[in-house]
């Protein structure tokens, strides 16, 4: 009997835990450390903020789909991964032993590197649920006494669709409470274009997205790099393509959400062999470390190189469709190994978006998600904000009742089918 370990309960561990004990059955044991002993549904954050959506909605008790699959739910921050030893140190100075470990962490958010970021500094936050439900409070403030807005994301951020998604949510709110007017828009990127997405486009994104910030009247700047942030504005630098100081902007901001920079968490950072300088876990093309072939690492926290060279750092955004087939070549590789077999599954890399404009949006489908590709489709309209909210409740339905499927290739496949995209197989 093998133990396999899974650190980190977001999006890739929890699809990870039931995926793992789907795949290897119940005769091995299945573990999942979790800082806390709830499931947040991030993509829904830009809601919270703006009133749409509060806690109780998107989050869900852990304790109960974990005890139906037969799995071990262990609530804490682990402190330190201990490949040589083949445990997770935690901060009471127990330890957790595994045969197999499946890191799954997510980012560290490096607010720190910027002066001013963050919840704690000057701006709004969408990356976790008690960062937006504290926007959410500072956003009413804010529309009793409305003025300019910033949204954007900072240099090194790798997650782009939650800063489009923010603006133009927001926007939506300020015209539905009738004080648009009143209130000047500006997105600030690191990317070289609008629609860039840390991919280089998908489909027409480039187009589609300037038009709707042409059509809401939201300003923008991209090669922007964050100097500071203060109480009244965020100071940035406008990048040439040489990388020199085209211009700075001084922008007034009354209200400021930025995308932060990411890292790997502690646990994971400085363990020789394991994670590279930002701390993100080093991964062969079967999501398994070269150096420790115990680990595996799938989702935000594993390193992927940019798609090219741009003025200022643009990370590659990795998505709900990317991540569960990480965790579907994870599952069936650990089996291999179990069985004595050498581990032959890849994932497929693909990318599916639904990216909600409060009342359209933008969806798109990358097949593979890093360019060159074989599918590279993209489409907007009001469709996009229900099918958003659709597939949240389906979602956090399955998850509540302990299911496990491909629950991002199921859209996928559905807007292939709905839009008649030719040539295009599930992989």
């Amino acid at each position: 009997m093998s133990k396999i370990v899974i650190l980190g309960a977001g999006l890739g561990g929890m699809i990870a835990a039931f995926e793992t004990r789907k795949t290897l059955g119940k005769k091995h044991q299945v573990a999942i450390i979790s800082e806390t002993d709830y499931y947040q549904f991030q993509p829904s954050n830009p809601w919270v903020l703006v009133g749409w959506r509060d806690r109780k909605d998107i989050t869900l008790d852990l304790a109960k789909p974990m005890k139906k699959k037969g799995i071990e739910l262990i609530v804490g921050r682990a402190e330190k991964v201990d490949p040589a030893g083949k445990c997770v140190h935690m901060p009471d100075g127990s330890k957790v032993d595994y045969d197999y470990l499946i890191i799954a962490t997510g980012p560290e958010l490096a607010f720190d590197e910027i002066e001013g970021l963050g919840p704690q500094g000057h701006t709004q936050s969408v990356c976790h649920i008690d960062h937006a439900v504290k926007g959410a409070s500072n956003f009413e403030t804010f529309c009793d006494n409305p003025g300019p807005v910033v949204i954007g994301a900072t240099q090194g951020a790798s997650c782009f669709g939650p800063a489009y998604e923010t603006a133009m949510i927001i926007e939506t709110e300020l015209r539905k409470r009738k004080i648009r007017d009143r209130v000047p828009m500006t997105f600030i990127t690191p990317e070289p274009y609008i629609g860039h997405l840390g991919l280089d486009g998908v489909g027409d994104t480039k187009s589609l997205l300037e038009s709707e910030m042409r059509d809401r009247h939201i300003k923008w700047i991209t090669n922007a790099r964050i100097v500071r942030v203060e109480a009244d504005k965020v100071v940035a630098e406008e990048l040439n393509e040489d990388g020199s100081v085209k211009q700075t902007h001084e922008i007034a901001s009354n209200y400021t959400m930025l995308m932060p920079p990411f890292r790997g968490v502690p646990a994971v950072r400085d363990v020789e062999g394991l994670s590279n300088p930002r701390g993100f876990i080093i991964t062969d093309e079967h999501q398994q470390n070269p150096t420790w072939p115990e680990i595996f690492g799938i989702g935000v926290c594993i390193a992927i190189p940019p798609v090219g060279k741009t003025p200022v750092p643009v990370g590659v955004p990795k998505t709900g469709f990317m991540i569960e087939s990480m965790v579907e070549a994870t599952a069936r590789n650990i089996k291999q190994l179990i069985e004595g077999e050498k581990p032959t599954h890849r994932a497929t890399w693909n990318a599916v978006c639904l990216a909600d404009f409060g009342d359209g949006g933008v969806a798109f489908i990358a097949q593979p998600q890093i360019p060159p590709r074989n599918v590279n489709w993209s489409a907007s309209g009001g469709w996009v904000h229900l099918a958003k909210a659709g597939f949240e409740k389906y979602f956090l339905h399955k998850l509540r009742t302990g299911q496990s499927e491909t629950f991002y290739e199921n859209v996928a496949l559905s807007l292939l089918k709905t839009h008649k995209l030719k040539g295009v197989e599930s992989e």
